[in-house]
């Protein structure tokens, strides 16, 4: 069971250093947002999802130990790092210790995601807005005048459109 556990506490620890990447990595999109760096936006998103596939990777691997270390200490509750460091007073300091630092990047995450989702969401609607000027714009596409004043055409019938 020490082994499991001393897995477990490996994992946690990982899991820190991606949560800590992935906290690193939002950061510089949102630098490339402000600056409006296309480039740099996408090379961010491409590391971001390296980050996510190896945190749930992790993560997977975190909850298999968990269970296993529950099951071995026969625990009836779900096997929350909570629970497991209750029941293994040796170390429930490392594991909570762990976990807080865990939650507190997961919160920085959401909190950037969700700045960047706004401002993703903000920057679409922006675009849109111009997409539909100037689709209408094309829409009503006349002819000018050599003074530049905008020409009425007549209509064009089906016939003539096709000649």
């Amino acid at each position: 069971m020490s082994r499991q556990l001393a897995e477990l506490e490996t994992v946690l620890e990982h899991l820190i250093a991606e949560h800590e990447k992935l906290l690193r990595q939002l950061e510089s999109q949102q630098a490339a947002m402000k600056n409006l760096d296309v480039r740099a936006m996408e090379a961010a998103a491409d590391l971001q999802e390296g980050a996510r596939l190896r945190i749930a990777s992790l993560e997977t691997r975190r909850r298999s130990l968990a269970g296993q270390l529950a099951t071995g200490l026969r625990l009836s509750s779900p096997p929350t790092i909570a629970a497991l460091a209750e029941a293994m007073p040796q170390a429930k300091g490392r594991l909570l210790t762990a976990r807080e630092r865990l939650r507190g990047l997961m919160s920085q995450i959401a909190l950037r995601a969700q700045v960047a989702g706004r401002l993703a969401g903000a920057v679409l609607g922006q675009l849109n807005t111009v997409v539909r000027l100037v689709a209408g714009a094309a829409e009503q596409a006349g002819l000018y005048t050599k003074q530049g004043v905008p020409q009425v055409s007549s209509r064009i019938g089906m016939l003539e459109a096709v000649a």
